[in-house]
């Protein structure tokens, strides 16, 4: 009869075998992460499983650093390592060295190379954008009627602005067929006019979830919709392609409820701050009218205006007997430089010399200036300095 073994003997001697498998210490395991869990220590303890089977795993500080990402519970890996046993326990293990995601690697590219076509396209301008209305009379949710995010985006827009309308289109959101129920609520909203804002999404999720919202004719729905649309896809990380489309981009349901709608109460609040304001401007302009209207009342021109009619009386007298003697000083100069111009002009004038005793001879018309123009008999007109008289010629 054989001795019997300890059971850390057979651990280290099972934990031998595993390592010495050539099977074993290469291994590419693909499954779906649950129990995710990230020690303090900078170790990673999860477990890999498919609908079979589950497999516990830790992935060390030294490996996990050199990962360009950090799984979640539900994502599905390809992981890269070594199989082993954990003697203390006598727990079976993956011991990962390397992870990807597994089958993100076709999405991620599939993503890009929409998000370049579309962009080259103008698709994502920030010129084609709408204005978000801020009072708008209804709002379309395009989301599943039985997410969680439905229920959020109704109690906040209640909450916000109870007398909006919300008018609900539920679509499937993830899987087969839900991008086409997505963008096909987009163009039922547009051909019906029935909303002012839309909101466009759901709740968060893995990439393969969220997929539906990173189809192009989802894209192409949102950017041609003439209703505003508020894409609200996920959580604050997640990016789709219908965020780039979209007029704004919320980061949860949640936040686009709020960007959809005013919030009423604060609304009244800021009116009623205003009208406290305005009240206040009001009686402080009154204040200061009133002061100004005792200040005017307290001045002579209301209290005695008959003293100062009195006193622009004075002055009118004063300016009109000023006026008075400047006219009459001005008409006495004038009156002795007429004379003064009167008697030069009666000294230069030939009536002058003949109140002394000359005469002025004239035959037809013609001054006598010689006696050469004169003949025997010829009548002469002769002009004296009161009248005239003819002559006759007697040489």
């Amino acid at each position: 009869m054989l001795a019997p073994l300890t059971v850390s003997q057979l651990n280290k001697y099972v934990k031998f075998l595993l390592e010495e498998s050539d099977g074993l210490r290469g291994l590419a395991v693909a499954g779906e992460i649950s129990n995710f869990k990230a020690h303090y220590s900078g170790h990673w303890y999860f477990t890999l499983k498919d609908d079979k089977a589950a497999l516990p795993a830790v992935m060390f500080r030294e490996a996990n650093r050199r990962l360009g990402f950090v799984p979640h519970d539900g994502m599905h890996v390809v992981l890269f390592g070594r199989a082993s046993l954990y003697e203390r326990d006598g727990k079976f293990q993956v011991y990962a060295e390397d992870m990807q995601p597994d089958g993100l690697g076709a999405l991620y590219l599939a993503f890009e190379q929409l998000k370049e076509r579309l962009a080259a396209e103008g698709l994502f301008d920030e010129q084609r954008k709408r204005p978000i209305p801020v009072f708008p009379k209804r709002v379309g949710i395009i989301t599943s009627g039985t997410g969680a995010a439905l229920q959020d985006m109704l109690q906040i827009l209640r909450r916000r602005c109870p007398a909006c309308e919300v008018v609900l289109c539920p679509v499937q959101v993830q899987g087969q067929g839900a991008a086409g129920q997505v963008s096909a609520a987009i163009d039922l909203f547009n051909a019906r006019d029935a909303a002012d804002v839309l909101i466009v999404g759901r709740g968060g999720g893995s990439l393969e979830d969220l997929w539906a919202f990173n189809e192009e004719a989802v894209a192409r729905a949102v950017a041609a919709s003439r209703i505003p649309v508020i894409s609200a896809v996920g959580h604050e990380t997640d990016v789709t392609i219908c965020d780039f489309a979209a007029d704004l981009r919320a980061p949860t349901p949640s936040a686009a409820a709020e960007l959809a709608v005013p919030d009423v109460a604060e609304i009244i609040a800021g009116l009623h701050g205003l009208h406290e304001r305005m009240t206040y401007a009001m009686q402080a302009n009154l204040q200061q009218r009133r002061a100004a209207l005792t200040s005017l009342l307290g001045r002579r021109v209301l209290s005695s205006p008959q003293e100062l009619i009195c006193t622009a009386q004075q002055r009118l007298d004063g300016a009109t007997q000023r006026m008075h003697s400047a006219m009459t000083e001005r008409t006495l100069r004038e009156r002795a430089k007429f004379t003064r111009l009167a008697a030069s002009l009666h000294a230069l004038s030939p009536l002058g010399v003949l109140a002394r005793g000359y005469a002025i001879a004239r035959k037809d018309d013609v001054p006598i200036t010689s006696i050469t123009q004169l003949a025997l008999w010829d009548e002469l007109q002769l002009q004296l300095h009161d009248g005239t008289c003819t002559v006759t010629v007697n040489l």
